[in-house]
């Protein structure tokens, strides 16, 4: 893997507080996983940016040597490494993901 995918990897992460790398984009996921966590990070009212890994292969393959995270999506906040659609589902059931929005203080659309 090279170190600039690692470098492209990381300046999005930097760049955006809520970043969603997934299948497909934030209007027309092509995956289930994806769709599930695009449908709580709207439903949450977080405001957020996508990279669709199915454009470009070595995104694809270096998001996953980059977080030593097998699986698409990943979701990060504020350049921390949250985990995939079943933590990401998980934690929004339990509370955990609103608690770290506000640890991390990202701004929600008030409903």
């Amino acid at each position: 893997m090279s170190q600039d995918i690692f470098q492209r990897i990381q300046r999005e992460i930097d760049t955006h507080p809520v970043m969603l790398f997934m299948k497909g984009e934030k209007l027309f996921p092509q995956c289930g996983f994806s769709a599930r966590v695009v449908q709580v990070l709207n439903r949450m009212g977080v405001e957020y940016q996508t990279v669709n890994v199915l454009e470009d292969a070595e995104i694809r393959e270096g998001i996953k040597a980059f977080s030593q995270w097998p699986t698409i999506p990943q979701l990060y906040i504020k350049g921390e490494f949250v985990g995939g659609c079943d933590i990401v589902v998980d934690m929004y059931q339990n509370g955990e993901l609103d608690s770290l929005l506000d640890e991390k203080k990202i701004e929600r659309a008030k409903a």
